[in-house]
């Protein structure tokens, strides 16, 4: 049995397995044997105009640099701050804590009031304001205990310890809750704009219908208005026909990348376009159907049920609950360029959020603390990695 605790990484192709489970947060339904797909993925957007993309290398790989914090509950989201260290948010105590980088020290900075966690749902992901030097504003995603919402924080850090979050500012409500399939993930692209993943609280119509911010990605002003130049008109919808959201990254082209749990067969990793119809209920996987965008890459849901994503180096890098290892995808474009990789494999149990550090570096965090893992003594860990 492979050790958690081993550096080693270990290299496995994401070929179109034959083995499936449901892959919301847990995989833990019966397995039902399926036939392989063989549609190809259109390209799901511009390559980003004339000047030709270079692939990175077809092999890379991940060193374990040293282990930043330790011994955290129910971690979920996480966010670089601009004068340094992180962010970190348990999804069951519902609070919000800095981690020092340099000395793994643990400042509270305080609980979101109206966290309602259960099941899946909880404190989720969390965001730092584009214009953060000035308005020091937090972004949370949370379940209530009537929907899932976005809220705004005022962060003093001049105040005493467990009291630097200001009241929240709700931006936006009336996200679908459930026990399990709440999204959560939230992020700033490189127009300022607030992207949030959503789930569709394991009603799969939800996803279809525009009216319903369940099963999308939604994009809005740092208000929580409709974005200027949305697809629909006056909608916060970017995208739909989505399961279950949980991971939101841009290249270094700008280009938004999406992960996606599966039900009975594939997991998804999706480039978005603007409008774009990823299927669900109607389509799992690469089927080639006219009106649906097709997934990049796709996983048997054993090997991945993915939560974060972070892109670094020319490849997307996917963080595995159910499959317990982090994903490399190397791109050239909006094109898949090589077989994914996996690494990590069964070495620090469930993984759930991975954020840019800036080069070739990547903050990872564990998962084993949320019901479904293993927890060992040190967990839940956030980890430093170098990448390639």
């Amino acid at each position: 049995m492979v050790q958690r605790r081993a550096v080693t990484a270990t290299l496995a192709v994401s070929a179109l397995l034959l083995t499936a489970g449901c892959s919301s947060d847990d995989g833990k339904q019966p397995v039902t044997p399926v036939g392989s797909s063989t549609a190809s993925a259109p390209s799901s957007a511009p390559s980003g105009g004339a000047e030709k993309e270079t692939a990175p290398p077809a092999k890379g790989s991940v060193e374990v640099v040293r282990t930043v914090a330790e011994g955290l509950d129910t971690p979920w989201g996480l966010a670089p701050l601009p004068e340094g260290g992180l962010l970190v948010s348990s999804r069951d105590q519902g609070t919000i804590n800095r981690i020092d980088t340099e000395s793994g020290r643990r400042t509270e900075l305080g609980e979101v009031p109206g966290v309602a966690a259960a099941g899946e749902g909880g404190l989720l992901g969390i965001a730092v304001s584009p214009d953060y030097a000035s308005d020091h504003m937090i972004y949370a995603y949370f379940t209530s205990e009537s929907d899932n919402r976005i809220v705004r924080m005022l962060y003093d850090p001049q105040k005493p310890e467990g009291e630097q979050l200001g009241a929240p500012d709700t931006i936006l409500r009336g996200i679908p809750k459930g026990t399990n399939h709440n999204g959560g993930r939230i992020a700033f692209g490189p127009d300022q704009m607030l992207y949030a993943g959503t789930g569709e609280r394991y009603e799969g119509p939800l996803a279809q219908d525009k009216k319903s911010l369940g099963g999308k990605i939604l994009r809005m002003t740092p208000d929580g208005e409709p974005a200027p130049g949305n697809p629909f008109g006056d909608s916060l919808v970017y995208s739909y026909g989505h399961r279950n959201v949980q991971g939101l990254a841009w290249d270094s082209k700008q280009r938004l990348w999406a992960s996606e749990f599966g039900q009975d067969t594939w997991d998804e990793l999706n480039q978005i376009r603007p409008g774009g119809n990823y299927g669900w209920p109607e389509v799992e996987g690469k089927e080639g159907k006219a009106g649906f965008v097709d997934p990049v890459a796709v996983w048997s849901v054993d090997d991945a049920s993915p939560s974060g994503i972070a892109t670094a180096e020319g490849s997307v890098w996917m963080a595995g609950l159910k499959g317990r290892r982090l994903w490399r995808v190397p791109l050239q474009g909006t094109k898949v360029s090589a077989d994914p990789q996996s690494f990590l494999e069964g070495e620090y149990g469930r993984l759930r959020t991975v954020v840019a550090a800036g080069g070739d570096k990547l903050w990872l965090t564990t998962s084993e603390t949320d019901g479904r893992g293993s927890p060992e003594s040190g967990d839940d860990k956030i980890l430093e990695l170098r990448v390639k």
